[in-house]
């Protein structure tokens, strides 16, 4: 058995975001992107260090520097990194899916549109790729407003894998997937 110490650090960064926080902005926020960088992997890292209960190792941002365009940073103020959308391109025989693996904003910025911003240009690329045709992702049980945020987008709860996370409770998820209609050859 896990002793409570280990868990501390897990259990810290998953009551995080559940604390009221002072929101800066009421109103969308005019965000612009990026790409993901050399130069900017380190923030990258340092922006999901404070947003994800979980500590992302090397082979994640490797898949996530060789997405492509699928992988966006929102800037606001043109410099001021606040959220990002990290994704993988699966390539199996002659189709592609995209798996997008985390979608985060800094919490001063949450409610603003931005995550919404991320995953729409995420998605229109995808939909304007002829080797794609599915984008899917894993979302804990429990979270009820990222399941309703991804359904307003057209994703489908496709699954549910039970102890698919090791260090948070409850530790199920469900397989969420939007299909894109396939382009006639």
């Amino acid at each position: 058995a896990m002793e409570f110490d280990e868990l501390a650090e897990d259990y810290d960064a998953i009551i995080k975001p559940m604390q009221p926080v002072d929101q800066k902005y009421k109103k969308k926020l005019p965000v612009c992107f990026g790409p993901i960088t050399d130069k900017n992997v380190e923030q990258v890292k340092t922006l999901n260090r404070s947003i994800f209960p979980v500590k992302y190792n090397d082979k994640f941002y490797n898949d996530v520097q060789n997405s492509g365009n699928y992988t966006q940073l929102a800037y606001y103020s043109t410099d001021i990194l606040v959220g990002a959308i990290c994704c993988r391109v699966e390539k199996k025989e002659d189709t592609s899916r995209l798996y997008i693996m985390t979608i985060g904003v800094l919490a001063p910025y949450r409610c603003c549109g931005v995550g919404t911003s991320l995953l729409e240009k995420c998605l229109n690329l995808a939909a304007e790729d002829a080797d794609i045709d599915e984008a899917y992702l894993h979302v804990q049980t429990s979270n009820t407003d990222a399941i309703n945020f991804y359904k307003r987008f057209g994703f489908e709860v496709k699954d549910k894998i039970l102890n698919y996370y090791k260090r948070i409770d409850p530790p199920d998820c469900f397989v969420l997937s939007k299909q894109f209609a396939r382009r006639s050859q």
